[in-house]
């Protein structure tokens, strides 16, 4: 018995459950800074002897198109992870939630197009799940490409409304169910009828370019401040996707890691949602980001401007500095100059905390790769726990945040963004905010924190501010 008979009589099966394993201790790992490097390593391991053995089904005559693939592959991801910045990583993300879809598309349609006949003949259930692999395949992949764009700015990162959006959407739901069944009595009609052979393949087509069109219409109207929910549920739906691939291939494994990311995206979208105090109908089909606060700056008074010299004044005599990271760290690539400055305070004998806003930056957990990436000590990390400390706050030091720090949350209830939980820093005695501008975020909304009496301005690049921070700190000391 050669390699292969071994593995088609059960050893394929054992080896795919290795690497489903892997798969499961990888997420695990994944959930903390600390191990998530471990995490990647096992994950990446499952994932290469998942590859390997389906390299050796007895069903492959030609190795020739695979190999080719695998090395454009490896070259394409090595590229990416050299020349990709970090404060590109949101959109990097959606892109790759965007290849799994595609990927499990291109199975269903290549399946449909050999198997059309057989289909039926494996049962109803092949057939709904090779045809919900082609819908969500392909939304995933339109509505990735969409958020992607809009991450990237180069489409609007506030909704994109238009009239009887919702209705168009609807309709073509509907529209898709009724292909489905026109489908499925085409295929039963094939033996029967030529022509019920070309209308099959017709409505398929159609399947695949109205969920193109639904990918589009369903992340167009979701704004900005909604992309990390977006990203996640769009990572959800590449797993459900790959999901449906392995019943169309009957593969286990292709079920199991699809059926596991699906589940875990979802998880991580309801945990987006809370921390927004919002419901995913409501991210969804909100439209959140359609209107923007009045500008307040009459009614609130004038904004108070300092210089980094004058801050690190204020920084040098507190004994309790809370920092709060925002995309605008991301953006300077400030992340090493927050550890040297950490750093410094801890040495000066000040306690040092990080708050992390479960939706800061762009995509879920952005602030904690920055971070981590820094070396910032992951004790030092706190989310939504951390506000009953901000009345014992010195300081607190806001870098590029915007949303998840502004008043307007809890105070307007005319704000798009009220009842959403945010960070109480305007209770602190003092609040530093590092911002290139009085622009709003991302949101589009206006900060009323800006206007707060104990809020003080350091306008500038964020990076080049904090090294101004540590250089004025360090003079004092001298």
């Amino acid at each position: 018995m050669n390699f292969r008979e071994l593995l088609h009589s059960g050893g394929q099966d054992l080896i795919y459950l290795f690497a489903v394993i892997l798969f499961i201790f990888g997420i695990k790992n994944l959930s903390k800074p600390k191990t998530a490097r471990r995490g990647n390593f096992l994950s990446a391991l499952g994932m290469l002897l998942a590859v390997g053995v389906t390299l050796f089904d007895p069903h492959i005559e030609s190795f020739q198109l695979i190999i080719l693939g695998l090395w454009a592959s490896a070259l394409l991801g090595t590229f990416i992870a050299r020349t990709v910045p970090m404060t590109a990583m949101p959109q990097m993300v959606a892109l790759l939630n965007g290849f799994g879809g595609i990927s499990s598309f291109l199975v269903a349609f290549r399946e449909f197009q050999s198997n059309a006949i057989d289909i039926l003949q494996k049962g109803f259930i092949d057939y709904l799940t090779l045809m919900l692999s082609t819908l969500v395949g392909m939304v995933t992949f339109s509505g990735s490409l969409v958020a992607a764009l809009k991450l990237q700015e180069w489409l609007p990162g506030r909704p994109i409304l238009f009239p009887m959006q919702k209705t168009l959407n609807a309709i073509l739901g509907l529209l898709t169910l009724l292909l489905f069944v026109l489908t499925y009595q085409s295929l039963v009609d094939m033996n029967l009828d030529l022509l019920a052979k070309e209308m099959a393949y017709r409505y398929y087509y159609l399947i695949g370019i109205i969920a193109f069109i639904l990918g589009i219409t369903l992340v167009i109207p979701i704004g900005g401040a909604d992309m990390p929910v977006v990203v996640s549920l769009l990572n959800s739906y590449s797993g459900i996707a790959v999901a449906m691939t392995g019943f169309v291939l009957h593969n286990n494994a292709l079920i199991v890691v699809g059926s596991l990311v699906g589940a875990s995206g979802i998880i991580l979208t309801n945990i987006m949602c809370k921390a927004m105090n919002r419901s995913l109908l409501n991210v969804l089909f909100g439209g959140f980001g359609a209107t923007t606060v009045i500008p307040t700056q009459q009614a609130k008074g004038s904004v108070k401007n300092i210089s980094p010299e004058e801050a690190a004044l204020i920084l040098d005599a507190a004994e309790n500095v809370i920092i709060i990271p925002g995309y605008g760290m991301a953006v300077s690539q400030a992340q090493h100059m927050v550890k040297k400055l950490t750093d410094y305070l801890l040495q000066k004998g000040k306690k040092v905390s990080f708050a992390v806003h479960p939706v800061a930056g762009r995509m879920p957990g952005h602030m904690n790769v920055l971070l981590a990436e820094a070396g910032v000590e992951y004790d030092l990390l706190h989310d939504l726990e951390i506000n009953d400390q901000f009345p014992q706050t010195d300081v607190s030091v806001v870098i590029g945040a915007n949303d998840v720090v502004n008043p307007a949350a809890k105070e307007n209830p005319n704000s798009p963004i009220y009842g959403m939980p945010v960070f109480d820093v305007e209770k602190s005695r003092t609040v530093l905010v590092l911002k290139r501008s009085l622009n709003p975020g991302f949101a589009g909304i206006e900060n009323e924190l800006f206007y707060k009496e104990n809020t003080l301005m350091v306008f500038g690049d964020a990076k080049k501010t904090l090294e101004g921070f540590l250089a004025a700190l360090q003079e004092l000391e001298s």
